[in-house]
C-alpha cells in the first residue's frame, strides 16, 4: 500500500501540472523528508510514497508548492503553499491526499 496525490484547479476545471510535491513523516518529533516529486501532466503523483518505502502507522504532511502554478500561470494565489498532515492507522490501505485548488482556497478529503 502507499500514498498518492493529485491536485485539480476546481476554478479552471483541469488538472495542475509541474507542482514540486514534498512527502514527510513525523518521527521523533521532527518531521522526516521522506520524498520530493513534480506533478505530471495529469495533476498526480502516483507513487509519492517510494516503492521503496514501507507505509508506517503514523503522521504523514504532503506540501504542495502551489506559487510554482499561480506564478506559470499569471495568478496571484493567496496561499504559496498547501500543508496537509495525516494520520495512517491502517497501513494496509491506500492513502490518497487530492488537493482542490482555486487561487483563493483549497480543499482536500481522502480519495481512494
Amino acid at each position: 500500500m502507499g500514498i498518492s496525490t493529485h491536485i485539480l484547479d476546481t476554478a479552471l476545471g483541469r488538472p495542475v501540472a509541474g507542482v514540486p510535491v514534498t512527502l514527510s513523516f513525523m518521527a521523533n518529533i521532527a518531521w522526516s523528508l521522506l520524498n520530493t516529486v513534480v506533478t505530471d501532466a495529469d495533476g498526480r503523483c502516483k507513487d509519492l510514497l517510494p516503492l521503496t518505502k514501507t507505509l508506517q502507522q503514523g503522521f504523514y504532511r504532503v506540501h504542495f508548492e502551489t506559487a510554482a502554478y499561480f506564478k506559470r500561470n499569471g495568478l496571484e494565489g493567496l496561499y504559496p503553499y498547501v500543508e496537509i498532515a495525516f494520520s495512517v492507522s491502517d497501513k494496509e490501505q491506500h492513502y490518497h491526499i487530492p488537493l482542490l485548488l482555486t487561487a483563493n482556497g483549497y480543499t482536500t478529503y481522502r480519495g481512494s
